[in-house]
């Protein structure tokens, strides 16, 4: 592993959250101690230089998935997987005020060593000062009453990003599926109350994260969006071809908005042949930042590892292996002020332009 000094990384999003609330006493573990498993706790977050992320809130299906994107397709590495139903209103309200108990707890409980940040001058100070830095993100607005009520109640917790939907339909949106080759292009895009959503959040002055959410959907956010435009964890479609990566088109206009993309890292996601069930170097990272750097301008790249909810490459593990992703960016041309930039100025930057402040 390099011993080179890097920049904090701030990552566009996790699922640890679900770890942390887990049923399974073998899944289940404390945010404070070193785990053999998953991806994300404080002690390898400081090994490896993560200064915080997107802590995102995600409600699971009562039916669940029983494969990840790439696990298990056909010889010509074709697959698709059916989107479960998306849960009841009440339930995902329940589980998201559950895990965002959960994360202020462990703010509580951290004895100064972890905030959760609401503006981005917060965000600065975490990472000037050693701070690890949590941003609450729901991911699938399930538990969003299309009256907003609960939007605000949870605004008021700390929620500062959404995502209308995890690939699944609901009452705002419809997503991509889990589907290889294909493209974003499929389906209507949002609903009425969708449209109603994206203007409330601009009110807010929160996030609206377009990972997950069909090529219409993102037209339609693009049209009636006042932010810059964020996709969380994505990558790019010329070098994956399914429909959970970001088009051409698509990038230019997160270009044009001054808006940024965490490049993701699951390995179905990365590979030309879309498959999750192969050894796959975390070059393929550096692969698509530097595509999209070439295409966009590395002021609009950032990363969204996927820790916790995806496969990642082998040669990266978990949050304690990031200085080798790094090296690897500069192994692919990016200067240390590109890395600045990458691991977090543009998120920053963009936190900043959203929240205004």
């Amino acid at each position: 592993m390099s011993t080179k000094q890097y920049p904090l990384i701030f990552d566009g999003h996790n699922d640890t959250v679900l770890e942390l609330c887990a049923s399974d006493p073998k899944k289940k573990r404390d945010f404070f101690a070193h785990a053999d498993h998953g991806h994300i706790d404080l002690p390898r977050a400081q090994a490896g230089g993560l200064g915080g992320g997107f802590f995102a809130m995600y409600t699971r299906s009562a039916e669940g998935m029983t494969t990840m994107p790439g696990e298990e397709s056909g010889d010509d590495g074709s697959y698709e997987i059916k989107m479960p139903a998306p849960p009841a209103y009440a339930d995902a309200l329940q589980w998201t005020v559950k895990t965002a108990a959960e994360l202020l707890g462990v703010e509580k409980r951290s004895a100064g060593r972890v905030k959760i940040v609401r503006t981005a001058s917060e965000l600065e100070h975490c990472l000037a000062n050693g701070l690890f830095a949590m941003l609450l993100h729901i991911e699938g607005a399930e538990a969003i009453g299309t009256d907003f009520d609960s939007l605000h109640v949870l605004y008021a917790m700390g929620l500062r990003s959404l995502g209308p939907v995890w690939s699944r339909p609901n009452a705002f949106a419809y997503g991509v599926p889990f589907k290889f080759p294909g493209d974003p292009d499929i389906g209507p895009g949002l609903t009425d109350a969708g449209r109603d959503l994206v203007k409330e959040c601009n009110s807010l002055r929160v996030i609206i994260d377009l990972s997950h959410l069909n090529e219409k959907g993102f037209w339609d956010v693009e049209a009636l969006s006042d932010a810059p435009l964020v996709a969380t964890h994505s990558c790019a479609h010329a070098l994956s071809p399914t429909p959970r990566n970001l088009t051409d088109k698509q990038l230019d206009a997160i270009k044009a908005t001054n808006g940024v993309v965490g490049v993701n890292y699951h390995i179905g996601f990365l590979r030309t042949d879309g498959k999750s069930n192969q050894v796959t170097s975390l070059s393929e990272i550096a692969r698509h930042a530097a595509y999209m750097a070439e295409r966009i301008g590395v002021e609009h790249i950032a990363l969204g590892s996927d820790f916790d909810g995806a496969i990642m490459p082998h040669d990266l593990r978990d949050a304690a292996g990031l200085p080798k992703l790094m090296a690897a960016l500069e192994d692919h041309g990016f200067d240390d002020a590109d890395l600045r930039k990458i691991a977090h100025e543009n998120w920053i930057r963009v936190l900043r332009a959203t929240w205004g402040e």
